[in-house]
């Protein structure tokens, strides 16, 4: 359409007249009109344009041409106006189709659910026909005659009498009225009738308070009478399953695991010979030859396969990582272990232990000069803490025995050389304290020789290094030896894998809840990893290093406290990572439980005869009986097992419980409960605690220093400990003649032999050596006068306190008595 006038432009129709008209513009003026048809899009010159070779033709009367630039910039224009038409018509389709499928969708639905409703309706037309059916043979078994009368009517029929059949038949039509008219007195359902108004329910089950009768039965019900009229079998099939059984299982339980009747079950077990009810538990053995009876196949569990998802994993070599060696410090007491790592870590330990005596396992890294990383495990000396050197010793790869130059070879460097033996682990001796006038190297390297720990310097295996701990003397020879049996043992792990590790000590820490120290293994353990150790689980909250910072991880060798446990596990526990809270749960439960059952089964007496046994010797021996508290687990051990061996076969020391934290309440009461005192190790009472045991009088005893805690609880075994006690023979007395005096009895006269006769002392008469009496003096006199004692080689007179069978010649043994008290060695 023009501009000006709004008249049809020639040679255009009505087709290109309903299309878009898009005008292009130059400089303002109107140079063509574009028309875009259903079929084409054409370029319709406007009335008195020219082309832009005319305008140059008529020597620049009109204006230049478009530029190249102005002319792509509208060719991208127009692709772009193209692309979006694309897009909308794309995202036109797909809503369109989005809605077809919907539709369907719904008419699916809507199809299914009316497919659902006939069913129902038939199975309810199905049991309203059957139900019909019955009624209806259940009528004409009431209707019928009587035999006697069937046989008439069958009678007079072949006869041709039409006039007895005419009698008869008002008789059988009369019982039908009757019928009728009871019908109609209790209702067409014959004193069935519903009350209230009729429910799907009981439509369903035909007004009867059965059970309801499922939509899937009827169509099994359906399907057994139409293969059945076909004349098909109706046998269902036999489905045979895995099932799986565990080490004890109850009858109705197996009985679902199978599918099979409760009652089947029963009569196959009582048909092998065992009488049970479907209640009772029957072991694996038997439910296996049931299931096989059955036809299933058996598949054998057991409660221990909770934890067959801590899987040993085996490590590609292509996935092994250089890990740092783990050492182990071990010795005597006072040898000089923990100021030898303080001397290589540049730390003062010694200074928190007290005593002077390291009690805990302290787990460090260390650095060295030329860039080597070492974990140190430093463990106590003193004979109690055993199973803390065991522990050491099970998760370490080097031991370092270190034994002092003065002092030789004593009784726990024998105990941490067997333990280093029965690990197998290569050992590093290193002889301290060489600065002291009395060090003796040799002697050191002599007495090892009898423990087959043969040195360097004699030509043995053993790397021996002269080191001190207050000079630092020897500390890089003794550095350089460990790593060098690092390099030869090729110590290696896997970091990325699920973290293992052992616990080296475990402690109930105020504020942070339950601690335990963890050398990783193998491994990374990660914040925020589940992790199950010994019987207890948790999530780790928090990781710690030895030098008190929080790390988010800890590799192979790397020792840290882990928090966020829900208990306090014990010492030697291996921590393992899994996937899931419910696992690292059952895990837990499941040991726990097996830790008591154990427990239980070492604890009961199998029989009656040794539980009287058991009786009668806890009858003769005296008991002392303490609860203890310590700081940490393996502090908490050491002390059970040194109470523990305390005793004798009169008196011993029962622990009745030892637990790690501070004293509270509920340990008052448990002492209160039984009489006994309380020992804390390194812990105090809380104040409720304190107030409890003031109140019931009972005593608290606190210990920093084990060999204290010892002779204490041994002094006061001792005390139950009954005096002995000790005769001592003071003299002898022959009777030379008897009197008879009233009012005193049969009086001996005697003349003493030897020692001095005493009318204190208890007295023995033997007759031809052979001793007939054994009691006290009622009387000892000298001439008439009373006295206290005879000397040797003097007379007197003597009578018996309650006896009076003396002849001369009898022979009295003179003796006093004392008592010695004993103690506990």
């Amino acid at each position: 359409m023009s501009d000006q006038d709004g008249k049809k432009p020639l040679g255009l129709s009505g087709g290109a007249r309903s299309g878009r008209v898009n005008q292009s513009f130059s400089r303002g003026r109107t140079k063509s009109v574009v028309v875009e048809t259903k079929r084409k899009r054409v370029m319709v010159p406007k009335p008195g344009a020219q082309s832009a070779a005319a305008q140059n033709a008529e020597g620049g009367k009109r204006e230049k041409s478009v530029p190249d630039a102005e002319m792509e910039r509208r060719l991208k224009a127009l692709q772009a106006a193209k692309a979006r038409e694309a897009e909308d018509e794309e995202r036109r389709v797909a809503e369109e189709r989005e809605r077809e499928e919907e539709r369907a969708r719904r008419r699916a639905e809507a199809e299914a659910k009316e497919r659902e409703e006939r069913e129902r309706e038939d199975a309810l037309k199905a049991k309203e026909e059957e139900d019909a059916r019955r009624k209806a043979e259940e009528e004409a078994r009431r209707n019928a005659p009587p035999p006697a009368a069937d046989a008439a009517a069958a009678a007079g029929a072949a006869a041709g009498a039409p006039r007895g059949g005419a009698k008869q038949a008002p008789a059988r039509r009369e019982p039908e009225r009757d019928n009728k008219r009871n019908d109609r007195g209790r209702g067409n359902d014959g004193g069935n009738r519903r009350s209230g108004k009729l429910t799907v329910n009981q439509a369903l089950s035909g007004g009867e308070g059965g059970r309801q009768r499922s939509l899937a039965a009827m169509k099994r019900k359906q399907e057994r009478q139409r293969q059945k009229a076909m004349g098909g079998s109706v046998d269902r099939e036999k489905v045979t399953r895995d099932v799986q059984v565990p080490e004890t299982i109850v009858v109705s339980e197996l009985a679902n695991r199978m599918t099979e009747k409760v009652a089947d079950v029963v009569k196959a077990l009582m048909n092998n010979g065992m009488m049970v009810t479907q209640n009772q538990v029957i072991d694996a053995d038997t439910a296996e030859l049931i299931v096989e009876e059955f036809g299933h196949r058996v598949q054998r569990v057991s409660d221990a396969d909770v934890e067959d998802v801590i899987d040993a994993v085996e490590d590609a070599p292509e996935d092994l990582q250089a890990r740092p060696p783990v050492i182990t410090i071990m010795g005597h007491v006072d040898h000089g272990k923990t100021s030898l790592l303080d001397k290589i870590r540049q730390a003062n330990v010694v200074s928190g232990e007290a005593g002077g005596i390291t009690q805990h396992i302290g787990a460090y890294q260390v650095t060295t000069e030329s860039g080597a990383v070492l974990s140190f495990l430093d463990t106590p000396g003193h004979a109690a803490f055993t199973s803390m050197r065991a522990r050491g010793a099970q998760v370490t790869d080097i031991v370092v025995l270190v034994v002092a130059a003065d002092d030789a070879v004593m009784p726990q460097t024998i105990e941490a050389i067997n333990h280093a033996k029965a690990a197998e682990v290569p050992m590093i001796v290193a002889i301290n304290k060489i600065d002291r006038p009395a060090a003796d190297p040799m002697k050191v390297r002599t007495d090892l020789l009898q423990h087959e720990v043969i040195v360097e310097a004699m030509s043995g295996e053993v790397q021996d290094v002269e080191v001190s701990a207050m000079t630092g003397q020897g500390l890089p020879e003794l550095l350089e030896a460990i790593a060098l049996q690092a390099e030869l043992l090729e110590l290696k792990a896997n970091p990325d894998r699920a973290a293992q590790g052992a616990v080296i000590e475990a402690q109930l820490d105020v504020g942070r809840g339950p601690v335990a120290t963890v050398l990783v293994e193998n491994g990374t353990l990660k914040q925020g990893d589940i992790f199950v150790v010994g019987e207890q689980w948790g999530k780790v909250r928090a990781l710690v290093n030895d030098q008190g910072d929080r790390v988010k991880e800890a590799g192979p060798s790397v020792p840290v406290e882990v928090l966020g446990l829900n208990g306090t596990p014990e010492a030697g526990d291996v921590l393992n990572v899994v996937d899931t809270e419910a696992q690292a749960r059952e895990i837990a439960e499941y040991r726990e439980q097996a830790a008591k059952d154990k427990r239980a089964a070492a604890g009961a007496a199998t029989t009656l005869d040794q539980l009287l046994a058991n009786a009668k010797a806890d009858q003769n021996v005296a008991e002392l009986q303490i609860v203890v508290k310590a700081d940490v687990q393996g502090s908490a051990e050491a002390i059970v097992q040194a109470l523990e061996k305390i005793g004798n076969d009169e008196v011993r020391v029962r622990v009745l419980h030892y637990g790690v934290g501070a004293i509270t309440e509920s340990d008052i009461g448990l002492a209160e409960a039984s009489g006994t005192p309380v020992i804390g190790f390194n812990v105090r009472a809380n104040a409720p605690a304190r107030a409890s045991a003031n109140q019931k009088g009972v005593e608290i005893r606190y210990y920093s220093v084990i060999y204290d805690l010892v002779d204490d609880v041994k002094a006061a075994a001792s005390g139950l400990l009954g005096a002995e006690i000790r005769e001592n023979f003071i003299g002898y007395a022959t009777i030379k003649e008897t009197f008879r005096v009233t009012g005193v009895g049969n009086v001996a006269g005697c003349l003493v032999t030897e020692g001095v006769a005493r009318r204190s002392a208890g007295v023995r008469l033997l007759r031809d050596d052979v001793v007939i009496h054994e009691g006290t003096l009622k009387t000892l006199k000298r001439f008439k006068d009373e006295v206290k004692e005879v000397q040797s080689g003097q007379e007197c007179g003597m009578a018996f306190e309650n006896y009076d069978d003396i002849r001369p010649n009898d022979v009295i043994e003179i003796f006093e008595r004392e008592e010695v008290e004993r103690s506990l060695t």
